[in-house]
């Protein structure tokens, strides 16, 4: 899976990685349930940008894929994150 993290560029990640970013993922939307738990909804994600950092490979900025997942930066506000969510949340699957 190709997952962009907005700001920094784009990372391949394995399936274990996409595991563990949905599992970030379900944490993050019941922080933004909880009248926006923001201390947890931090937590999590700076988790999910670290592991794609720690874990991706990096992807040439000349080779053009499309995303499939795109992460925002950790300093994003709630209600930027709760604009750009989806149905989905931010990984699909």
């Amino acid at each position: 899976m190709i997952v962009r993290i907005m700001g920094e560029g784009q990372f391949e990640v394995g399936d274990d990685v996409v595991d563990r970013l949905n599992e970030l993922d379900g944490a993050l939307d019941a922080d933004l349930q909880d009248d926006g738990d923001d201390d947890g909804f931090r937590h999590h994600l700076a988790q999910m940008v670290e592991l794609v950092r720690s874990t991706g490979q990096p992807v040439e900025a000349d080779r053009l894929v499309p995303s499939d997942c795109i992460i925002p930066p950790a300093d994003v506000s709630i209600a930027e994150l709760r604009e750009m969510l989806g149905e989905s949340g931010l990984v699909p699957g």
